[in-house]
């Protein structure tokens, strides 16, 4: 089972992209963000002939999150967040597929630091922490996949001085990702890879991916049931070097197949 992740910075206008990757890396389940479209433009005509389903979560100019399913069947549970009637962003996606759920995420930016898209960012961290702990009280296998902006560690930023006051690295934020570890999730690719630089995004001002100036920003949280099944990850890197590629590239983890012992 591959199970990928990735923020395509805008569906429509990086459609080619997507099919392409889609068809090179065959992954069974997709979570993409930041659509940038609104739910009637999405491109599903595509993305079925690709051999997928979907559900979305669309919004104009902004946001949005998708998950893709190649064979499993896709039970959409909800489309927001708890925590906040007032918050309109299309961020959070959540699906029954196949025997797992999964949470496609697409967290707030946060910048500038301080400010209100800061505290913004920390108050949705405390509310999928909130929400994480109550899906992991079912004991069912699941997996908050996406784009979490946040490097956890030094190791996931290639100048963290750079980054103190930054939004995606302030000692907050990192805090938050790590309290969601602690509810009892497993960072996948840092499981996988613990001393190992690993990058999912380049920035496209000053030559960022030619001198892999990058980020690791995009991750896949576990619980229990999933993280002994995992084997295998990375990222494809080489798709952020396509011509009009996403800031991001995909990410990706295989698990093995389910234990049959009760």
């Amino acid at each position: 089972m591959k199970i990928a992740t990735y923020n395509v910075n805008g569906i429509n206008g990086r459609l080619a992209v997507l099919l392409r990757w889609l068809k090179e890396a065959r992954p069974d389940i997709v979570c993409l963000q930041e659509l940038k479209t609104t739910s009637d433009k999405f491109p599903i005509k595509q993305i079925e002939a690709a051999g997928y389903q979907a559900i979305w979560h669309g919004q104009k100019s902004w946001n949005g999150v998708a998950i893709l399913s190649h064979s499993l069947p896709i039970q959409e549970v909800r489309r927001k967040l708890p925590g906040d009637p007032q918050d309109e962003h299309s961020r959070y996606l959540e699906a029954i597929v196949g025997q797992m759920l999964i949470a496609c995420i697409y967290m707030p930016n946060g910048n500038p630091y301080p400010g209100l898209k800061f505290d913004y960012k920390l108050k949705w961290y405390k509310r999928l922490a909130a929400h994480a702990k109550t899906l992991l009280k079912h004991d069912v296998p699941v997996a908050l996949v996406g784009d979490f902006n946040v490097m956890p560690t030094e190791l996931d930023v290639y100048k963290p001085e750079k980054y103190i006051d930054d939004a995606l690295f302030r000692k907050e934020v990192r805090a938050a990702y790590a309290r969601l570890l602690k509810l009892g999730f497993t960072d996948a690719l840092r499981t996988l890879y613990p001393d190992d630089i690993i990058y999912t995004f380049w920035d496209y001002l000053r030559f960022a991916w030619q001198r892999n100036a990058g980020l690791r920003l995009d991750h896949f949280l576990l619980n229990s049931h999933l993280a002994k099944r995992l084997r295998k990850g990375g990222v494809d890197k080489h798709v952020r070097g396509w011509e009009k590629a996403s800031d991001h590239a995909p990410a990706w983890i295989e698990l093995g197949k389910p234990s049959s012992k009760k």
